[in-house]
C-alpha cells in the first residue's frame, strides 16, 4: 500500500509545477534594459543609414554589454542563437547589415498580430543601437 503522504505530496508538486511551469519557462514580459553610452559620439537626431562606430572600441564595448541585457534572451549568449530567434552572427558585414539590421531593431518583427520582436525605437537610443551592431560585427561568422 502507497503511504498516503508521499502521494499527497507527489499531487502536491505535480499540481504546483503544472500550475508554475509557463511561467517559470515562458519567455514572459521583458523590460529593455537602459543602456549607458558615454563616451560615444552623439548622432543627433537623424538616423544614421551606416554604422558610425564600426571598430570603435568604445562602441564594441557598450555593445557588447547592451546586446547581453536587452537581446540575448532572444538571440543567445555571443549571439550564438538557441532557436528562439535568428543568430545575428550571419547578419551581413558593412552597410548591408546595417540596413537589416536597423530596420528590424527599430521597428521589431509582428507577424499574424503576433509580436515575435518588440520595436526598440523610443526605447533604445540610436547610440546604443550602432553600438550593439559595432559588437555584432566582432562575433560575425560567414
Amino acid at each position: 500500500m502507497k503511504h498516503p503522504i508521499r502521494s499527497f505530496c507527489a499531487v502536491a508538486a505535480a499540481l504546483f509545477l503544472g500550475a508554475t511551469a509557463p511561467q517559470v519557462f515562458a519567455h514572459g514580459d521583458v523590460v529593455p534594459q537602459a543602456v549607458d553610452t558615454t563616451g560615444l559620439k552623439n548622432l543627433g537626431a537623424d538616423w544614421q543609414t551606416a554604422n558610425p562606430y564600426r571598430k570603435d572600441k568604445t562602441a564594441i564595448r557598450i555593445g557588447d554589454s547592451a546586446f547581453n541585457q536587452n537581446c540575448a534572451r532572444c538571440h543567445g549568449l555571443g549571439a550564438v542563437s538557441g532557436g528562439i530567434a535568428p543568430d545575428l552572427r550571419y547578419l551581413p558585414l558593412g552597410d548591408d547589415g546595417d540596413e537589416v539590421f536597423m530596420q528590424r531593431i527599430r521597428k521589431g518583427a509582428v507577424r499574424d498580430g503576433r509580436v515575435y520582436m518588440p520595436p526598440f525605437e523610443g526605447t533604445l537610443s540610436q547610440e546604443a543601437m550602432w553600438s550593439i551592431r559595432a559588437w555584432l560585427e566582432t562575433v560575425h561568422e560567414e
